[in-house]
């Protein structure tokens, strides 16, 4: 008895080792897969080198908005700009105070909101990380094709 015991456990351990194996192999072949994703053929646990840095569009004026809600696009470098719990650099020109004198947009009075609609004196802390929310043009094609049209209102 104690002899088919432990051939029934040895046949066991190699199916179990057979499983392991086969579902090692499975999982290796699902990271590529053959499918070229944007971020190229790369494994997934794979670095690869990181794309050349796209050139932001030189400074010009405000950027036409393309749907209903969408936050205005940054139309000039912020590449060594500070936003941190210490400093923002956005709002040395785009706050009421400044800006008129920098000649910038001034930011939305719903920045000086809070959530629950009290006016605030000073920047809503949900509003103060700009660049959440406001992205920086840069003159690159587009990652997929795109049809997109945007709202006849805003033309």
């Amino acid at each position: 008895m104690k002899k088919i015991i432990g051939v029934l456990l040895t046949a066991g351990a190699l199916l179990s080792a057979s499983v392991i194996a086969t579902e090692a192999t499975h999982i290796e072949n699902v990271n590529s897969g053959g499918v070229e994703s944007m971020r190229g053929i790369t494994e997934l646990d794979d670095t690869r080198k990181a794309d050349e840095l796209k050139r932001v569009i030189k400074d010009r004026g405000p950027i036409d908005r393309d749907y209903v809600y969408q936050p205005p696009l940054v139309p000039h470098q912020t590449r060594g700009y500070e936003v941190s719990l210490n400093a923002n650099k956005c709002l040395s020109c785009h706050s009421w105070k400044y800006a008129g004198e920098m000649g910038a947009t001034k930011i939305s009075v719903t920045h000086y909101q809070s959530r629950e609609g009290q006016v605030l004196a000073d920047v809503s802390p949900s509003r103060y990380f700009c660049l959440q929310c406001h992205v920086t043009q840069v003159d690159a094609k587009p990652l997929i094709e795109n049809d997109f049209k945007r709202v006849d209102s805003l033309r």
